[in-house]
């Protein structure tokens, strides 16, 4: 969560950041007053508390005949603090859950409005293939998929429901082979491979601030009172939650596997075929617990192991500033790496990496000592670096005319220096 001593001190930079994400200003008015009525009832319980505890030393010295007055008093008074208790914690615990349900502060740059207010940074892998030119009339993922017998979307919606899926043979190796490759990478620079629970309580859901505008999207379990991840990012920011770490210049990193679960709530209509926007999938996703002053060069470094990944399976993408507006409530700031879709004609997001600055260790109580010995909130980050819906990008941009599939150089050592996924069913 945010600073409340920052909001008090410049309340202004938090409202601007509210219009930046289209939210509304007023909301800070709000927060400080719960803030300020909380002190309030906080300074007078501790004056009746204090008072109560001044008489109660002047029962031993009172006379016989002062005491029965006395302990009259002290009964009136105990009265007093139980109520005033019971104020200070109702208002305490308002002031906590407005204070919890702030979005980040969006940092200097991020650009303002909504989902279609991204700025574009950069194109890479151009140019994008000319498939008229090539003579290839162009196949969508589930057409490729369903001719290599690699995805099977019937069948998974016979057994699971709409947005189900089998990969199969080739499918769920490619798949396989994805993430391992992604995972080899990771580990390459440093990130510490880490299988993650897929199963989260409330307080690690809500601490890296996934129970505000996403909770309609996480799958609940209340006979367990548990949640289901959507990435890895959860388990892995409630790995070190309530420590004090030992954080030098380097940060620790960490990359996470882990299969994720999606509701995909208000997507109706939306990317309905294929696996596209799925309810289950799998996923390698980094993070980093750094000092607050090199979060921006660790975004940096995240975002580069995306473009690299990227750039190993041969995709032609582009790099986005995403709005304020379309930011999770966690993040300050965040790029995404959208591939070439040949069959829509547009780019499809198979990465994004986040700046949460502090807001998700403050929650979750993960700390770092400074060098002067005091205690400090770290600064964590996130970023994906492979996951199931790769696999639409890549059947698409590299299908061929007779309906194989070109095998990128840098997953063919995964697959037995296979260079071809040969259709199974003739086009």
């Amino acid at each position: 969560m945010i600073d409340i001593r920052q909001l008090r001190e410049n309340p202004q930079i938090a409202k601007e950041s509210l219009i930046a994400r289209g939210d509304d200003p007023c909301r800070i008015d709000a927060v400080l007053a719960a803030d300020a009525e909380r002190l309030n009832k906080q300074q007078q319980f501790e004056a009746i508390r204090a008072e109560q505890k001044a008489l109660s030393k002047t029962i031993g010295k009172a006379s016989p005949d002062e005491r029965a007055e006395i302990l009259a008093k002290a009964k009136e008074l105990s009265a007093k603090v139980k109520a005033a208790e019971l104020q200070a914690g109702e208002a305490e615990e308002k002031s906590r859950q407005l204070l919890e349900k702030l979005p980040n502060i969006i940092m200097a740059g991020t650009p303002t409005g909504g989902e279609d207010d991204y700025v574009v940074l950069a194109h890479r892998g151009q140019p994008i293939r000319d498939f008229a030119a090539e003579g290839i009339k162009v196949r969508d993922h589930l057409e490729i998929g369903e001719m290599l017998q690699a995805i099977d979307v019937k069948r998974g919606a016979k057994v699971s429901g709409s947005r189900f899926y089998y990969l199969r043979g080739i499918g769920a190796r490619l798949e396989l082979v994805l993430l391992t490759c992604a995972w080899d990478l990771a580990e390459q620079h440093g990130f510490i491979p880490m299988t993650t629970p897929t199963l989260v309580t409330p307080d690690t859901m809500r601490g890296t601030g996934f129970l505000t505008e996403h909770s309609e999207e996480i799958y609940y379990l209340p006979a367990d009172d548990l949640y289901l991840v959507g990435t890895s990012e959860v388990a892995l920011g409630g790995y070190h939650g309530g420590e004090i770490l030992e954080l030098g210049e380097e940060p620790l990193r960490y990359s996470g596997w882990s299969a994720c679960y999606r509701r995909e709530s208000g997507s109706h209509g939306k990317d309905v075929r294929g696996i596209i926007r799925v309810h289950q999938f799998n996923k390698v996703e980094m993070f980093s617990y750094c000092r607050p002053e090199i979060s921006e060069a660790e975004h940096q470094r995240l975002l580069a192991l995306e473009e690299e990944m990227l750039q190993k399976v041969e995709l032609p993408y582009r790099v986005i500033d995403t709005a304020a507006g379309d930011l999770g409530t966690s993040a300050a700031r965040k790029f995404d790496c959208e591939a070439w879709l040949p069959s829509q004609e547009r780019y499809l997001e198979l990465t994004s990496t986040s700046n949460c600055t502090t807001y998700q260790a403050r929650r979750l109580g993960i700390r770092y000592r400074d060098e002067n010995g005091k205690t400090q909130p770290v600064a964590t980050l996130n970023g994906t670096l492979a996951c199931t819906r790769w696999l639409v990008a890549i059947l698409e941009n590299h299908q061929q005319a007779d309906g194989s599939v070109y095998v990128p150089q840098a997953l063919r050592p995964y697959l037995g220096g296979k260079e071809l996924l040969e259709p199974v069913v003739k086009p």
